[in-house]
């Protein structure tokens, strides 16, 4: 139960932090006044009901407005699933207002029409970018019309459902399901350690077998990305970037061609880090490759993630300074190809006040060891 005052406004930061299902968030009676999502304020727009897919935020401004003869439903219940099993993944909570004149009565709100295939995505259009609120955010180029930006890299990443790869079970994005190394991806960048990844990610789907790969998309410090997510699968897929606020510009069903970008919105298209790719349609994202660093880019649909629908993004400052990226702490963990350096970090460290303690050498062997092992499986799940 939230207990709420007549005549006053709430702010309601709703998050879907799910691994799999989009949610239909919604409160009976009541407005839900859209002003931000995932850092970026939005233009101002009343829903009576929002769906919010797996890793997505939203704020809404909700103002206790009614008479208050009784109680009221807010409902977070699931979209796109099978209609058997809605009853069973319905989370429902009281809004009670001070002068409340009785409990809540009757049916749940309404969702939307699960037949309707164009709500959703309707709805996800016309969330736009208030480029006219007085705030930090993205500014690409020192230019806020990113529209007018030449795009200097185009990635077209279809998925595919997990299917068998050489007997294993994997998920891909262009015909790979990433492989997470022993040795983690930036300190092999940092230690130039060859072997570990590949800079060689396909720009498009290839006409050749599906694999296992550690294979890297090399992105241009200052360039300006073009990303296209092409869902193949049956259900709704979020990706969300690390690093990075991208600009969501477009979404249609059927193929992305490159007609497609007549229908663009390149002028306040919202800033977020997750975008939602539904079945059977394509998603078409900007974004300004400003941050340098090694960025993951993955599904938050916790199946396809784990079975390897992700990549990395290396972008890297050609020019050796520690002005766009940090210096490592000298508390690093030093894994896989690397773990040798463990040994002297752990020398470096007072685990306690004891002294004397036994078998020292034995227990330092041990301890790295084990932070090769746990690096190891962390950087997997």
């Amino acid at each position: 139960m939230i207990n709420v005052e007549p005549g006053k406004t709430y702010r309601f930061r709703v998050h879907n932090v799910g691994i799999s299902t989009s949610l239909n968030f919604r409160i009976q009676n009541h407005n839900l006044l859209l002003v931000e999502t995932e850092g970026s304020y939005t233009v101002q727009q009343n829903y009576t009901n929002m769906d919010i897919h797996v890793g997505q935020s939203y704020s809404f401004l909700v103002t206790m407005d009614q008479n208050a003869s009784t109680d009221y439903y807010m409902v977070a219940s699931s979209r796109f699933t099978n209609s058997t099993s809605v009853s069973r993944v319905t989370g429902v909570a009281i809004l009670h207002y001070s002068n409340s004149q009785g409990p809540v009565a009757g049916p749940l709100p309404d969702p939307p029409n699960e037949f309707e295939t164009y709500y959703s995505m309707n709805q996800a259009r016309s969330i736009r970018w208030n480029v006219s609120a007085g705030a930090a955010r993205p500014n690409p180029q020192g230019s806020f019309r990113y529209g007018d930006i030449t795009v200097t890299d185009v990635y077209v990443l279809l998925n595919r459902p997990a299917e068998l790869i050489g007997g294993k079970w994997g998920t891909t994005l262009n015909g790979i399901s990433y492989v997470a190394p022993a040795t983690p991806l930036k300190l092999a960048q940092q230690f130039n350690i060859p072997g570990v990844f590949k800079l060689d990610f396909p720009n498009r789907m290839m006409n050749r077998p599906t694999k296992f790969d550690t294979s890297i998309i090399n992105g241009s410090y200052r360039g300006f990305m073009e990303i296209i997510f092409q869902n193949n699968d049956s259900t709704v897929q979020s990706y969300h970037m690390d690093g990075y606020a991208f600009f969501v510009v477009g979404m249609d069903y059927g193929t992305w061609t490159e007609n497609s970008r007549g229908t663009y919105n390149k002028w306040d298209g919202v800033a977020r880090c997750t975008t939602q790719v539904f079945s059977g349609a394509w998603t078409a994202i900007l974004v300004s490759l400003d941050n340098v660093g090694m960025w993951n880019l993955r599904a938050q649909n916790l199946n396809s993630w784990y079975l390897g629908q992700e990549v990395y993004v290396s972008v890297v400052n050609p020019e050796m300074t520690n002005k766009t990226e940090v210096a490592m702490p000298d508390n690093t963990i030093y894994c896989g190809l690397l773990s040798y350096l463990q040994r002297y970090q752990a020398h470096k460290v007072s685990f306690s006040g004891t002294t004397g303690v036994p078998n020292a050498s034995r227990i330092t062997t041990l301890v790295a060891l084990l932070l090769t092992f746990f690096c190891g499986y962390f950087l997997r799940i």
